[in-house]
């Protein structure tokens, strides 16, 4: 089932308007992206919740660790699931067997138990990602084609969104019990799996000899790693990923040795998802009428300039301030399109396309806090310097690889 049918206009349709004309299963999609996202406490709460059960600093570093390579194969895993068995099938079992290994997870952190804990953690991983190139692909089926951009900018949404809202939910739970923070997690992976089973339409992934006899007999993996051009566009997401992070990891260990107040880190945070939940659809309204490869190289050249910023000898409050809005609007203007890129494949090699973008996003978000923590005591304030000009190489593989495709 592909909802393709909405005619197209040469004036760029507002958001309201697009809100209006997204399909009805698009929302409850979204709906179970928030739903789960919001109770998504394991990666944020991880380490504090290991330590409160007294294991060591560097064993909850080590579960961390294991979390965040079981999400990057997770993807990969994800991307062969809703080939074969399609986006809806894949949701619900991704969502059913997280719920269940999340709750196994606060029996299995006491003493002497942590083999079997860090495999769960590891699993956790693994099954709660899986999810994602299926909610991906059954927009991306969906979703009229010209409303692609905003569809995947309202995922974003949904996405920041329940993770703006899990941190305040986190803080009332840990004052009852943190073992709470496991069982609501398991929870809303599995009210996601019941709207997915009840709401969601089954859409079966197509077979790669059915669609496109150029690629048969090659396998999907032989295709993306044939094309350069989605290399290219594969280096831009995770040079991009890597300094993403860094406005998490290396711009608080900046704040807190050149003594600004911790308030304004805080202050720094909320404005930035204030920002992205209030903004970010208008700006992708404007920007759906500019050649894809535009917005990616433009947005993540922003993105790189405003974190070079951070490196300003005259680094007042202020001036971080204005620097981290020019690096949230960089992202705004690029994340959309790019999320929205591996969608406009053929539909024989879209699947693995879409897991191989977010694997290696995933990869970037993994790596990032280790080089980031590296540069910062290497190269102290230069690391945004190096930032900056890694956003301009970013941005020109985003170029380089954004155009010639299906949606240039």
């Amino acid at each position: 089932m592909t909802v393709r049918t909405a005619k197209r206009t040469d004036a760029p349709m507002g958001v309201i308007a697009t809100l209006r004309e997204t399909p009805l299963q698009v929302r409850y999609l979204l709906g179970g992206v928030l739903v789960n996202q919001t109770g998504a406490f394991v990666q944020t709460f991880l380490v504090l919740y290991l330590t409160a059960r007294e294991l060591s600093v560097g064993q909850a570093g080590f579960a961390l660790t294991a979390y965040s390579a079981g999400a990057v194969l997770g993807t990969v895993l994800g991307g062969e699931l809703t080939q074969r068995y399609g986006p809806r099938a894949t949701i619900v079992g991704a969502m059913c067997t997280s719920a269940a290994i999340l709750a196994l997870i606060p029996a299995l952190s006491g003493p002497g138990r942590f083999g079997p804990l860090l495999a769960a953690i590891a699993l956790a991983g693994l099954a709660t990602q899986s999810y994602r190139p299926a909610a991906a692909v059954l927009l991306s089926d969906l979703i009229p084609d010209e409303h692609r951009v905003m569809g995947f900018s309202m995922m974003r949404i949904a996405m920041n969104g329940g993770a703006a809202l899990s941190p305040l939910i986190a803080a009332g739970l840990i004052l009852v019990d943190w073992d709470l923070l496991f069982y609501l997690d398991a929870a809303t992976a599995l009210g996601y799996a019941l709207l997915a089973l009840t709401l969601l339409p089954k859409v079966a992934a197509p077979q790669e000899e059915a669609v496109d006899k150029s690629v048969a007999g090659l396998g999907a993996y032989a295709v993306l790693f044939r094309d350069g051009r989605y290399l290219a566009f594969l280096a831009s997401v995770l040079l991009g990923s890597v300094i993403y992070v860094q406005y998490t990891v290396a711009l608080p260990l900046k704040l807190t040795e050149e003594g600004h107040p911790a308030a304004l880190y805080s202050g720094l945070l909320t404005a930035s998802s204030v920002i992205l939940i209030l903004c970010e659809l208008k700006i992708t309204s404007y920007l759906k009428g500019w050649k894809p490869y535009l917005a990616g190289a433009g947005g993540t050249a922003l993105m790189g300039l405003g974190v070079a910023g951070y490196g300003l000898p005259f680094g007042s409050g202020v001036t971080i301030t204005a620097c981290t809005v020019l690096f949230v609007f960089g992202v705004m203007t690029s994340g959309p399109t790019m999320f929205a890129h591996p969608a406009t494949h053929p539909a024989a090699v879209r699947t693995r396309y879409i897991a191989a973008h977010q694997a290696t996003f995933g990869l970037g978000l993994a790596l990032g806090p280790t080089l980031g923590v590296l540069a910062w005591t290497t190269l102290g304030n230069g690391i945004w310097g190096l930032c900056g000009m890694l956003g301009l190489v970013a941005a020109l593989c985003a170029r380089v690889g954004m155009r010639g495709n299906l949606a240039s």
